[in-house]
């Protein structure tokens, strides 16, 4: 007759699957925090490099809102170009207050 060896199941310890799961949860952790902060430092840089353009937008808002704000003085006072010319601004939605302080409104096309 065959022999039949029954083997009983032996217990194992779950330390190494559970070691394996935090070792992996931990460098998806660190992966993720190298990532985040190297973007981040990308978009403080790319801040940092949008300030000069930023002020010499601002800068050529306020030449243009005196340079409008000039028009409309002068259409004010009669001057028939001028008034031409504001009106073309109106009719494009672009509203001067001769009175404010270098603001402009609506779009600038």
């Amino acid at each position: 007759m065959s022999e039949q060896t029954t083997t009983t199941p032996t217990a194992r310890s779950p330390f190494l699957p559970i070691l394996l799961l935090a070792l992996t949860l931990l460098a998806l952790l660190v992966f993720q925090t190298v990532q985040l902060q190297r973007e981040r430092n990308a978009l403080v840089e790319l801040s940092a490099s949008q300030e000069k353009p930023l002020e010499e937008s601002k800068r050529m808002r306020n030449q243009l809102g005196g340079i409008a704000r000039d028009t409309a003085n002068l259409a004010e006072q009669g001057n028939a170009n001028a008034a031409k010319v504001i009106e073309e601004l109106k009719k494009r939605g672009i509203t001067i207050n001769p009175n404010a302080a270098g603001e402009t409104t609506g779009p600038i096309e």
